[in-house]
């Protein structure tokens, strides 16, 4: 997690939520009024956003303290205290929402990934995210995956080759596409191919991929297909991969798969600010 990008973040959401000032805190508090409130977990899930928490409180000055007492991973049952926040209470009010809707979306998502990964346990496959993340909130999510015991693909455009289907319409063919590419990045950047038929697994091998996904195919395909591979070509499965279907992915023999719906789909959990008032608590 990088925590000066994080700080950055969290200051412009602030911008967003406070505008000018907290017309509610500002007409009901004097300054000097404190408080203390306690975030309580209302469903069992793994906890995740630990530096949301200290950092988004500290934006509020060095008068608001906190004291978190769980780890990010950790599995936290329903009506566990996950942390005590004291200070001004205008303070505590303007932080709250911003970190909780943070934080219940993180647990979300790592509490997905968990379950995910519990439910391919023992096949060696690893299971990764993908690049449907919410604009704005892609380092979270993707730090609240690993949480959740999964990897991450690629973070972006910018740090690994993906040559989708579009790319390869462009470009031609899979060997045109990987050919042009090769000729312009770097040696530690690696070229995926997505491939959707036998006649492209062929190409994309012969091309010189280093990764090679299967696109949309069953797991009967993938299982028929994969022994083609060399094995110094990473595997991947991906696309419309559900709940109920990933243990026959996971036993086809792919090393990795990514699941879109583990950040597009994901529920948040259900986590609360309750309030105890009173002047040096």
């Amino acid at each position: 997690m990088n925590k000066m990008k994080l700080k950055s973040m969290l200051e412009e959401f602030y911008k967003e939520d406070l505008g000018d000032g907290d017309v509610s805190s500002d007409a009901l508090f004097r300054k000097g009024d404190e408080g203390s409130f306690s975030l309580l977990m209302k469903e069992n899930g793994v906890f995740c956003g630990k530096d949301v928490v200290e950092i988004g409180f500290s934006l509020f000055g060095s008068s608001v303290s906190v004291q978190l007492f769980v780890e990010d991973g950790e599995w936290v049952e329903a009506g566990q205290r996950i942390a005590e926040i004291t200070g001004p209470m205008g303070d505590l009010l303007q932080a709250e929402r911003v970190v909780l809707n943070l934080i219940q979306r993180m647990s979300g998502i790592a509490t997905e990934t968990y379950r995910a990964v519990e439910h391919v346990k023992g096949s060696g496959v690893r299971l990764c995210d993908t690049r449907k993340t919410t604009p704005g909130l892609r380092m979270l999510e993707k730090y609240a995956v690993r949480t959740g015991g999964g990897f991450n693909h690629r973070n972006g455009l910018y740090d690994a080759v993906m040559l989708k289907d579009n790319h390869i319409s462009f470009a031609g063919s899979i060997s045109e596409a990987v050919k042009q590419v090769k000729t312009q990045i770097g040696h530690m950047v690696k070229v995926e191919v997505e491939i959707e038929t036998k006649e492209q697994l062929v190409e994309a091998i012969e091309s010189g991929a280093d990764v090679i996904m299967f696109d949309n195919c069953t797991p009967e395909t993938i299982r028929d297909w994969i022994p083609l591979v060399p094995s110094h070509i990473v595997t991947e499965a991906s696309g419309g991969i559900t709940w109920e279907s990933l243990p026959a992915y996971a036993e086809t023999g792919v090393q990795y798969i990514s699941l879109g719906y583990l950040t597009h789909s994901v529920k948040s959990l259900d986590i609360s600010a309750r309030v105890r008032i009173g002047k040096g608590v």
